[in-house]
């Protein structure tokens, strides 16, 4: 099982912030971002123009009640801090609305800072993994390196390969998780699997690599997630009710606000059960069959690259929409 690592040294560098602070930020990901219309929201935006409901102090009009007005898209989202990082400090505080000529640039550059914060993410919970210590130095490394990255100047962000860089880190942090579900034994590979609708309660679950899976609409209450690595995976409208994730790897928030859940779901320390789920434990059936992705069982022909650590600049965290309608 993982543990924690101790506390860091107070005296060394404050770690850069990866929680959202739309108070500091342009409201980039309102206007940077694309969206289409759907299930997801109720409108089509393209990449570069303010959303309608985007106000004059950059805070959304309908905030308040964005799932009620066509937007549950927008309340899973997450830049992972990206947003208050290029806002205060990559463009030193100055809104794309006093200069106009700052638009385009820092448009171009938020989605770009957004992924690389995604990757420190993961990197940062993986330094906190006991049976990935002989990888704590590279992803040491790695981390700061990210974090250098997503430091720069606007032109050196735009100059960063990210397919290529996110494509190296994400096979530093697939090591790193195969460290951790080593302890258990059987463990299924389902990487980039294709499981949407599939009827998977009461799954075992334990150690599976879902790394980029496709769980839109799957039932999985009752599953028994503890040590899947699930970097990446989509989980929109996944039935979550009743399931542990305990010790879930990679596991973040925005997937959680995405997916369905209730009083019963185990989260791991640090995650919060989204003010959208149940307050009551819903019942669970029995447990249901092996799982089988369409791509055939335990198939890592799927590599979910695409979907994995630093998955996207869209408006929806990058992943495909609901029923894959991009």
């Amino acid at each position: 099982m993982r543990e924690t690592q101790p506390p860091q040294d107070p005296t060394a560098a404050a770690p850069t912030p990866l929680q959202s602070d739309c108070g500091s930020c342009f409201g980039l990901c309102c206007a940077a971002l694309p969206f289409t219309a759907g299930t997801d929201f109720a409108m089509n935006k393209s990449a570069g123009t303010p959303c309608r409901n985007l106000q004059t102090d950059f805070s959304c009009g309908i905030h308040a009640r964005l799932r009620e007005s066509g937007f549950p898209g927008c309340t899973v989202y997450d830049c992972f801090g990206a947003g208050q990082r290029v806002s205060q400090v990559t463009f030193g505080g100055r809104s794309w609305r006093e200069e106009p000529d700052s638009a385009g640039p820092m448009f171009e550059v938020f989605p770009i800072v957004r992924q690389l914060h995604e990757l420190l993410q993961y990197l940062t919970e993986a330094l906190t993994f006991e049976p990935a210590r002989p990888l704590h130095a590279e992803l040491r490394q790695a981390l700061e390196e990210t974090d250098r990255l997503a430091g720069g100047t606007p032109e050196e962000i735009l100059a960063v390969d990210v397919p290529a860089y996110r494509q190296r880190v994400s096979e530093l942090l697939l090591r790193a998780g195969e460290l951790v579900r080593a302890a258990v034994p059987r463990r299924r590979e389902h990487r980039g699997g294709d499981f949407f609708g599939a009827r998977l309660r009461g799954a075992d679950l334990r150690g599976a690599n879902l790394r980029g899976a496709l769980l839109v609409a799957a039932d999985l209450a009752g599953a028994d997630l503890r040590l899947a690595d699930l970097i990446g995976a989509d989980l929109r409208d996944t039935n979550l009710a009743g399931a542990d994730l305990s010790t879930a790897l990679f596991l973040t928030q925005a997937q959680l606000h995405a997916a369905r859940g209730d009083a019963a779901t185990r989260l791991p320390a640090g995650l919060t059960r989204p003010a959208h789920w149940p307050t009551t434990a819903l019942p669970v059936a029995a447990p249901a069959a092996k799982p089988r992705s369409r791509s055939g069982a335990g198939s890592a022909a799927g590599s979910g690259s695409a979907s994995e650590a630093g998955s996207g600049s869209g408006k929806s965290g990058g992943r495909p929409a609901r029923g894959r309608r991009h």
